[in-house]
């Protein structure tokens, strides 16, 4: 600050006057570069500003596309959150499964859209008689999946229609081939029929006649229940079955065949009260199939056994294994297609009937045999409690949600 006390003399004055000039010269040049650092800071927050509303504008032109997609897909899409709440659908799923979806728990929607049951762990069926396929995803690191639902039930449809006209060529096919089969047995039957009335013919040969005439129409009913169960595709009504039970009643129905043989019949189980879902006289049939081929491999003689064991947490395992002669390898690699038989009065649809029962039951079946060494075929088949797993294409990070 100047004194103006001292200002005595027109030098000191005119010093004050420079000082005072030069203040407000940089007063002045202070004032423009803040106006130049205003106006800079205003031009980057209009780009700034400019570049956020276009940022915006392309997310809310994204998210308008996406949901102009998620309205045009034929398929249904679902998302659920972590607790299996539904916060996101498109019309197809509405469509699918009916109303209302959002808000509501994905279980609750299972029970109210969804038919009891499913045959196939990829496919549902809904209570208006749609089938529908279901697959999962995860959100990555947003807790929830989505849900993809599509209508297959025309392609089944197709599916099953190509699948009847298959097993209708393949029925005419059998019916041309069990022609002879048929007529063969039942010709030798008829002949071991026609000699039984005979005056002459001794006891001995009277039941050495009879039990001809028993094992050439066992012979023919054999054959007449695998076309049958061929013809029936695995369709079969199912109950819950103990392992033991079951295990009882395949002994019973075995043991007359093996009666007249050298042959002897073993059983081992070591889940007697394992409960699985099944239809008892197709499976008992399928493995009845099994255990006659071994005899039939033994020749009369030698062991055949039945034995039940656990599979993994959630299936069971039966295995009927023969001290035979067992299988070639090029013949074992065929033994479950239709009409592949080895026998010259063979039908070649034993295996493939073994093999359409233990699928239509969920499992599957495995033959393991070596020449020389007998041969064990293996059917694993799920127990009742057994859960049913969605579909799913990736790794769950959510925890599992409620499904079917």
């Amino acid at each position: 600050m100047i004194d103006l006390d001292t200002l005595d003399s027109p030098e000191k004055l005119k010093q004050a006057f420079e000082v005072f000039n030069q203040l407000s010269q940089t007063l002045t040049d202070s004032y423009r570069e803040l106006e130049n650092q205003v106006a800079r800071l205003n031009r980057e927050l209009a780009a700034a500003r400019s570049e956020r509303l276009k940022t915006l504008t392309e997310k809310e032109q994204l998210a308008n596309k996406l949901q102009r997609l998620l309205e045009a897909l034929p398929g249904g899409v679902v998302v659920v959150d972590d607790e299996g709440v539904v916060v996101e659908c498109n019309p197809a799923a509405v469509q699918l499964l009916g109303e209302p979806l959002l808000g509501e728990r994905w279980d609750d929607i299972v029970a109210r859209s969804f038919a009891a049951g499913c045959d196939n762990p990829h496919e549902r069926r809904l209570r208006n008689g749609r089938i529908v396929s279901i697959s999962a995803r995860s959100l990555g690191e947003t807790p929830g999946q989505i849900l993809l639902l599509a209508d297959i039930s025309e392609m089944r449809a197709l599916q099953d229609l190509v699948d009847q006209h298959k097993r209708l060529s393949a029925m005419g096919e059998m019916v041309a081939s069990m022609a002879h089969q048929v007529r063969t047995p039942l010709a030798a039957a008829i002949l071991y029929a026609s000699q039984l009335g005979s005056p002459h013919l001794e006891e001995n040969q009277r039941k050495r006649f009879s039990q001809r005439i028993l094992e050439r129409l066992r012979h023919l009913e054999r054959q007449v229940n695998d076309m049958l169960i061929f013809a029936r595709e695995g369709r079969f009504v199912t109950d819950r079955i103990r392992v033991g039970d079951f295990l009882c009643r395949l002994r019973e129905a075995a043991e007359p065949h093996f009666a007249t043989t050298d042959a002897r019949l073993e059983s081992v189980s070591d889940c007697d009260d394992e409960v699985f879902l099944g239809n008892a006289e197709a499976l008992s049939g399928a493995c009845l199939n099994l255990l006659t081929n071994a005899l039939e491999a033994l020749r009369g003689r030698g062991r055949v056994q039945i034995k039940a064991e656990p599979a993994g947490v959630d299936g069971w395992c039966l295995s009927v294994s023969d001290d035979g002669p067992g299988i070639e390898p090029a013949v074992r690699t065929r033994i479950f297609e239709p009409f592949y038989t080895t026998r010259p009065n063979g039908t070649g649809l034993g295996l493939a009937v073994v093999d359409g029962i233990v699928k239509a039951h969920g499992g599957r079946v495995s033959c393991d045999s070596e020449p020389g060494r007998g041969t064990t075929f293996r059917i694993y088949l799920p127990l009742a409690s057994q859960a049913v797993p969605l579909a799913s294409g990736g790794d769950f990070q959510s925890r599992p949600l409620p499904m079917l």
